[in-house]
């Protein structure tokens, strides 16, 4: 049998308003989840992303969290000065000049 949450997104804001459930009117992950429809899984992850991230929890398809985006930007930056370091190392044979 299929779970029947398995493909189902949710928003940041039903995200939010779940924990703020479990954390605020101290419900538990059971009750939530029935109440909303979701998984007690779910719930619990979302909890504790919130409580590790905060403001920054559930940011959403296609944004990035700051660290996420700070890693991505750093990983292209790596990628240039790599290319650039390679071109420079093949270069290099056109201006050193070679004993006779």
């Amino acid at each position: 049998m299929a779970k029947k949450n398995a493909n189902k997104r949710y928003d940041r804001e039903f995200k939010l308003g779940a924990v703020k459930l479990v954390l605020e009117e101290g419900r538990s992950y059971a009750q939530v989840a029935e109440a909303l429809g979701a998984s007690e899984p779910s719930v619990r992850q979302w909890v504790h992303a919130y409580k590790r991230d905060n403001a920054s929890a559930f940011p959403g398809s296609g944004k990035l969290s700051p660290k996420d985006d700070e890693i991505r930007r750093l990983k292209e930056e790596l990628r240039i000065t790599r290319m650039e370091r390679d071109l420079l190392k093949k270069t290099m044979g056109c201006f050193v000049e070679r004993p006779k």
